[in-house]
């Protein structure tokens, strides 16, 4: 079997992705400088006490946090986003390198990144200890978690610390060992819980309004020799939240900036559940009664309660309503009222990608619709133009998605393959026109069923026998049992 690496590269030239870039993006890369040089007129905020929170592995690093209480108990929280536009204008060659592809693609095996790696992970990388030039988001919390006040301005800062989910999660819930960074630093130890106690006010606020929280299993995997070993399994903690918490907000701002300021955006969508009767049914089933029009406040409530009463199944739970749910999507978002959808699961009606610049163009496009309206300057694109790219991001992540299901589920059917035969407890993940699929419970390796499929339905619990796996085209083959 070819190795996972060359699966991965295959799925990605056939779903138009361009891994190589050209010469005259070398070139461009090659002459650069650090952006620090170009930072003239950004406010130095060198001295906050500004860390990260990531994968333990990352190395493009899009943002930093620092958060200040004010003295009537509300907190000052600011995100810095690393300022890619500053050594990728729009109309270079690596601009254009990056509007092809979108998206960076991580398949578990390898990263493909959406910009050469001497800027994601270098000269637009908030690594540690390095001054860069970010934009800020500052918000201001009230007491009761409320957003008294946002701004967005540029500035140049450093990261003190890099630090890891993995670490941070389980020490923030009392269950690990406090990282060793934190050891040795009194003051950034009370940053994080600083941090924390925002976060944790944020996600309050966005709950009461109807936001949906899921816990969904991401499975990625773990090769030795070139042999699949296992499927890691990646589950949310408390720093991974904070995480979310702090980059919504942060989005929202954005979205509400180029709002109050007139100017035409790129919105993330995702619409009101075409599917919301088979939600209701699921809802049903555990004795919750769902209104029969899309209600986000209503889901909320009840996945919160599933949360509660049964953790150990709620990932389950969390994939058949985001396979229910639906993809998000980009769309043009001009200035005045508009008839378009707000995104349904964050339960917010202004909403765009605006946080991970060096990993999707969208954040880069939206980051110089920023930058020009902070600045007074005109946009630096058309709504035309801007259609256009939410249109091609939009395809691009779904294309992105095909890449790494196919990575995903080769590695699965190279795991599975001295198991034919043997019946696996599995969730109804789609039932399409081409088919029927689950995913197993245990590994969490996904399928098509291709007999015995009838009757089954999205978010139902089916047992399953194995008859096929093919590992070079990444196909898992199951018949349904009754």
């Amino acid at each position: 079997m070819p190795s996972l690496d060359r699966l991965a590269r295959e799925a990605l030239l056939a779903n138009g992705f361009i891994p190589e870039a050209g010469e005259a993006v070398v070139r461009e890369v090659a002459a650069l400088e650090d952006a620090p040089s170009r930072g003239e007129g950004a406010r130095d905020l060198r001295q906050l006490a500004w860390s990260s929170i990531d994968n333990a592995t990352s190395r493009d690093l899009d943002q930093i946090e620092v958060a200040e209480e004010l003295s009537d108990g509300a907190v000052v929280l600011r995100i810095g986003i690393a300022d890619v536009d500053a050594l990728v204008p729009k109309g270079s060659a690596v601009d254009a390198h990056a509007a092809t592809n979108g998206t960076s693609v991580y398949t578990g095996v390898s990263v493909y990144p959406m910009l050469p790696e001497r800027l994601s992970t270098d000269l637009t990388s908030l690594n540690e200890g390095e001054d860069r030039l970010v934009i800020v988001i500052e918000v201001e919390l009230g007491a009761d978690g409320a957003v008294r006040r946002h701004d967005v301005y540029r500035a140049l800062a450093t990261n003190l610390a890099k630090l890891a989910y993995e670490s941070v999660g389980p020490w923030l819930e009392g269950q690990g060992a406090e990282p060793e960074k934190l050891v040795a630093s009194d003051s950034l130890e009370a940053q994080l819980w600083l941090q924390d106690r925002a976060a944790s006010l944020l996600k309050r606020v966005r709950l009461q309004a109807g936001a949906l929280e899921f816990e969904t299993v991401e499975a990625t995997p773990v090769a030795k020799d070139g042999k699949v070993e296992s499927l890691a399994v990646t589950r949310k903690n408390r720093a991974r939240d904070l995480i979310e918490d702090f980059m919504i907000a942060a989005n929202v701002a954005i979205a509400q900036l180029l709002a109050e300021r007139g100017r035409s955006a790129i919105r993330r969508v995702v619409r009101a559940p075409r599917r919301w009767d088979r939600i209701v049914t699921i809802a049903r089933e555990y004795g919750f009664t769902l209104p029969e029009q899309p209600n986000a406040l209503a889901l909320s409530y009840f996945l919160g309660q599933r949360r509660a009463v049964d953790p150990t199944r709620f990932p389950d739970l969390s994939l058949s309503i985001v396979k229910l749910l639906g993809p998000g999507e980009y769309v043009l978002d001009k200035p005045g009222p508009s008839d378009d959808q707000p995104h349904f699961g964050l339960a917010a009606t202004d909403y765009t990608h605006a946080t991970a610049p060096n990993r999707r163009y969208a954040d880069l496009v939206t980051q110089r619709l920023v930058k020009a309206a902070i600045a007074g300057a005109p946009a630096p694109y058309t709504d035309d133009e801007l259609g256009a790219i939410a249109k091609q991001c939009t395809d691009r992540e779904n294309a992105a998605n095909r890449v790494e299901r196919v990575t995903r589920k080769a590695a699965a059917a190279e795991l599975l393959a001295h198991r034919i035969g043997n019946v696996f407890h599995a969730i109804v993940t789609g039932v399409k026109k081409d088919g029927t699929y689950v995913r197993l419970l245990s590994p969490p390796a996904e399928g098509r069923v291709v007999r015995g499929e009838e009757g089954m339905d999205v978010g139902e619990r089916v047992s399953v026998r194995l008859v096929r796996t093919d590992p070079l085209k990444g196909h898992i083959d199951f018949e349904g049992l009754r």
